[in-house]
């Protein structure tokens, strides 16, 4: 990242007597930030994987050269304003930028916070250029909003309220609909509603939390399914103590157990499947609220009281080991629910004279008082890592303070969907500046993210990020006044600030780049502490790490929030359509910082791009392996590597850590359970946890089986071809994928084994179909001089290029290209059930059957249904097709395949350690993939929750 502009003046912004003080940091005076890059034209152009189907197409969009196809894609297709086709579209992202950054300035002149316009001017071009160069992002909400003729909703994140009354809750219903209606996401804790176990004022029995979430998740899902782009996102949380506690722990445990049966009788129960509705509870995130005494109870195995909500009496005694038991084997079960630890959460509130912290937004990071609201904004950490490989530690600090003063302004103009929440918004002022990227940070200054290293230089960096933030927020008090329920709460706001400190005045730097920024941060601490005892603050929150999914593409970020990098190989969008696979770049770049010739950078680079991980990659040190581990994977991070992380940043946060610990498929629920005491014990506010396959209708995700061995060495003086007899046996199958049709004819010898094919695709004298003839013919003279099918197989399956998507092919439902199907369905058709389940091809029924006993006798190869039609060109006047007898069902008493698998689009993520569970794209089919505790589309941008 360029900062030099202004490299002579200082970086701070000195506040005036009536206003802040701008000094230029990243612009140049008298020069538009715009004239400073080179622009471009593009068409950018987005279609359906699942169906072909063009769903988006704009030409002549205008982005800075140094932007991927991939952020501007999404940009314009997720941000842009104005009906597609129509002069009021907008076009570039000059026009997107103006129209935020405009709104901001004219909203900061108009409500006082600069001191002349020639700050304002310079407060414009400074937020101009940071988002030009990809340094940071706001929150979705504003792209979609700011500017527009739209109420101006900035937040992403909201928390309600629901009291023990009918009206209270049919409320709620309503709220909840309201906010996922806008595209954000809520989150409410349930437990002051009456258990079960008590009597209505009527004297009859009350329902109970349970019974209403029905509701709610009911019509969060059909908010879901009206058309909107991103899921509803919600959280729904309910305190240890309370009486329908197990009740509650136990919802979505037994409805995945429903699914697994329901998938089982053949209904389509993937995620995002059409029988999925008939479940409960499965547009939510549960969390439960365990207070100290309870943990401590957990420790000293100890019985734990459950308390009516009207009255306090105890309504049931319980072992408390045994209900942290229960929650641990339903997290283990189906990942819910997570954990909130209450005491802590309250210890950092920085206004309890204005009521506890009982809820959170969907994804655990914003923690506030009920009825509030919270806008983000997150930095791209790599930006601010300088040529030298050093981290510019005032540059970062400029952005923060200008971030949160834009994030501020915004307060000030903002729409909120109901009132209470916006009294409380306006009256605390609640911000949620974070970051992403920090995984590749921290690989490319050759920081392990599991290392005592790695997690100094994070809790450096996000001590900064927060003292500096408060410190602004502190000149902002000085200049238009704290939030309104400061007074009340000064105390306990200084109070909140000195715990800070004294975090930061813990921290033990190990490096260099850490101490430089530790030194900067307890700077910011003690001059924000000293200005707030002055002034006090603008703002009762500054900091959270968000997910960052649609804002860290928009970013060209490699890895969102917190996470590690996600796997070392990834797909880059190429102009015209496809895709090609590369290394990430924060490889060659981390291994030249350690040392490396250029050449053996090369060979590793190389390596990586084949294996997809660094084991025994050429001239790479062993112990620099730790650098380049990855969530998922050959070397993936331990779960504790993930908790001990969150342990570092968390005394830097105004709230909490978006994330997910993602424990392999062998973890065991004594696993989970320590998992989660450990949060307890290194002081989170908030945990929530994975284990891989325990959902239906996941890939596989720990790697590939070993194959099985299907031919003997033996040495040849030289290959000898074996010809296919005169006539012989073939069959011909018509398929699609993603609309594109083709026809695939196999031609056998008489003894059954493979021996040619023809493909045929596109119309005949097409290039396409040309190289599919050239292509066969390889492959058929491969085959004939001894090439084992398995061999084709293995190279074949699993290549990604379009068209890729939903096929007709009952047996082969997704299919990441066109070679990627004909060799799964070569593999169905002509090889043998213990050969092609070491590749991880099997049919829908031996995928779904669940078998106790006995063994099967697998299908014997060749014996699918001809096909209905047969081109021209695929049968020769010597190659006759020989009608085979359809295939007999599977045995009633076959052994299960491995439950993992569920289609063969999941293979892919096998080998490349993608993570497993994440549902299909609603906006265009492309599988999502983790953020936070949130999924994200690698090709869209769409979420499922707070960007």
């Amino acid at each position: 990242m360029a900062t030099e502009h202004g490299g002579t003046q200082k970086t701070e912004h000195r506040t005036g007597a009536n206003g802040l003080r701008i000094q230029r940091r990243f612009s140049t005076p008298g020069i538009h930030p715009y004239d400073e890059v080179e622009w471009e034209r593009r068409d950018v152009e987005q279609t359906n994987w699942r169906t072909g189907e063009t769903i988006f197409s704009q030409s002549g969009v205008e982005f800075p050269t140094t932007w991927s196809l991939n952020a501007s894609t999404i940009v314009t297709t997720k941000y842009f304003r104005g009906a597609p086709g129509t002069p009021q579209r907008e076009s570039g992202l000059r026009q997107l930028i103006d129209r935020v950054v405009n709104k901001y300035v004219a909203a900061g002149i108009e409500h006082g916070y600069f001191a002349t316009t020639d700050d304002a001017a310079a407060f414009g071009d400074e937020l101009t250029w940071l988002l030009l160069h990809q340094a940071f992002s706001f929150n979705s909400p504003v792209w979609f909003n700011v500017g527009t003729e739209s109420p101006q909703q900035v937040s992403a994140c909201f928390i309600l309220s629901v009291d023990d009354t009918m009206d209270s809750i049919l409320n709620w219903y309503r709220e909840e609909g309201m906010i996922f209606k806008g595209g954000s996401g809520s989150g409410v804790n349930l437990s002051r509603i009456r258990s079960a176990a008590e009597l209505l004022s009527s004297g009859g029995t009350a329902s109970g939390p349970v019974s209403f979430m029905r509701g709610a998740d009911a019509s969060a899902g059909t908010i879901k399914s009206g058309g909107a782009t991103r899921r509803a996102a919600k959280m729904v949380v309910l305190d240890v103590d309370h009486p329908d506690i197990r009740e509650f722990v136990q919802t979505k445990a037994k409805e995945e157990e429903k699914i697994r049966v329901l998938r089982d009788a053949g209904f389509d129960m993937d995620l995002g499947g059409q029988d999925i509705t008939s479940v409960q509870y499965q547009n939510a995130n549960n969390s439960v609220r365990v207070s100290d005494a309870f943990m401590r109870a957990v420790e000293k195995d100890d019985s734990f009281d459950l308390t009516a909500r009207a009255d306090g009496r105890v309504i049931e005694t319980v072992r408390a080991k045994e209900l942290f038991r229960e929650i641990a084997d339903a997290a283990w079960a189906c990942a819910d629910p997570g954990i909130q630890y209450d005491d802590t959460i309250n210890d950092w509130h920085t206004n309890p004279e204005s009521g506890r912290i009982n809820g959170s937004n969907p994804c655990s990071e914003y923690m506030s008082l009920d009825n509030s609201s919270c806008n983000l904004a997150s930095l791209n950490l790599l930006a601010f890592l300088k040529a030298d490989d050093t981290f510019d530690v005032e540059a970062f600090t400029a952005a923060v303070e200008l971030i949160i003063t834009a994030m501020d302004i915004s307060i000030c103009f903002a729409d909120f969907p109901t009132e209470p929440i916006a009294t409380n918004t306006r009256d605390y002022r609640q911000l949620g500046i974070g970051y992403a990227n920090l995984g590749a940070l921290l690989m490319a200054t050759g920081h392990g993210y599991d290392s005592d290293g790695g997690r100094a230089l994070a809790a450096a960096i996000t001590s900064l990020m927060t003292g500096a933030s408060y410190r602004r927020s502190a000149e902002l008090a000085g200049i238009v006044g704290p939030y309104a329920g400061f007074a009340r709460n000064a105390k306990a706001h200084e109070r909140i600030m000195r715990k800070h400190a004294a975090a930061n005045d813990e921290l033990h730097p190990l490096g260099a780049m850490d101490g430089t920024i530790h030194a900067r941060a307890e700077q910011e601490w003690k001059r924000g502490i000293e200005m707030g005892a002055q002034h006090g603050w603008r703002n009762a929150q500054a900091s959270v790490l968000a997910p960052t999914g649609t804002i860290g593409f928009m970013m060209d970020c490699d890895t969102t929030g917190i996470e590690p990098d996600f796997s070392l190989v990834k797909f880059k969008k190429l102009v015209g359509g496809g895709s090609m696979q590369i290394v990430n770049q924060t490889i060659p770049r981390a291994l030249r910082r350690l040392g490396y010739p250029e050449e053996t950078v090369e060979a590793i680079v190389e390596y990586i791009a084949d294996k997809g991980h660094v084991v025994d990659a050429p001239g790479l040190k062993p112990e620099h392996y730790e650098i380049f581990d990855t969530a998922m994977g050959r070397r993936s991070i331990a779960p504790m590597g993930h908790v001990r992380m969150m342990a570092a940043v968390q005394p830097f946060l105004s709230g909490a850590i978006s994330k997910t610990v993602n424990l392999p498929e062998a973890a065991t629920i004594d696993e989970v359970e320590e998992v989660y005491y450990q949060g307890w014990k290194l002081g989170l506010k908030a945990l929530a946890i994975y284990r891989d396959n325990c959902k239906v209708g996941q890939p596989l995700s720990d790697g590939k089986r070993e194959t099985a061995a299907t031919t003997t060495t033996a040495e040849h003086a030289a290959p000898v071809r074996r010809r296919l007899p005169k006539t012989r046996p073939s069959m011909t199958t018509s398929f699609t994928v993603a609309g594109a049709q083709g026809y695939l004819t196999a031609g056998s010898y008489p003894d059954n084994g493979l021996g040619e094919i023809f493909l045929r695709l596109g119309k005949q004298g097409s290039t396409l179909a040309g190289v599919m003839d050239a292509f066969s013919i390889a492959v058929s003279i491969g085959l004939q001089y001894g090439v084992p099918l398995t061999t084709y197989v293995e190279k074949f399956t699993n290549l990604r290029f379009e068209p890729a998507g939903m096929t007709d092919d009952p047996d082969i439902r997704i299919a990441q290209s066109m070679m990627d199907y004909i060799f799964r369905r070569l593999a169905l058709d002509h090889l043998p059930y213990e050969t092609r389940a070491g590749l991880g091809v099997y049919t829908t029924a031996e995928r779904t059957a669940q078998l106790n006993a006995g063994e099967y006798a697998p299908p014997q190869p060749g014996t699918a249904d001809l096909a209905e039609e047969t081109p021209a060109a695929a049968v020769t006047e010597d190659a006759p097709v020989a009608v085979v007898p359809p295939a007999t069902s599977p045995a009633a008493t076959m052994p299960p395949a491995p439950e993992a698998v569920h289609s063969s689009a999941q293979l892919l993520e096998a080998q490349q350690g993608l993570v497993a569970d994440a549902p299909l794209c609603l906006s265009c089919g492309v599988k999502m993939r983790p953020s936070g505790s949130c999924y994200v589309c690698e090709s869209c941008g769409s979420t499922s929750g707070c960007s």
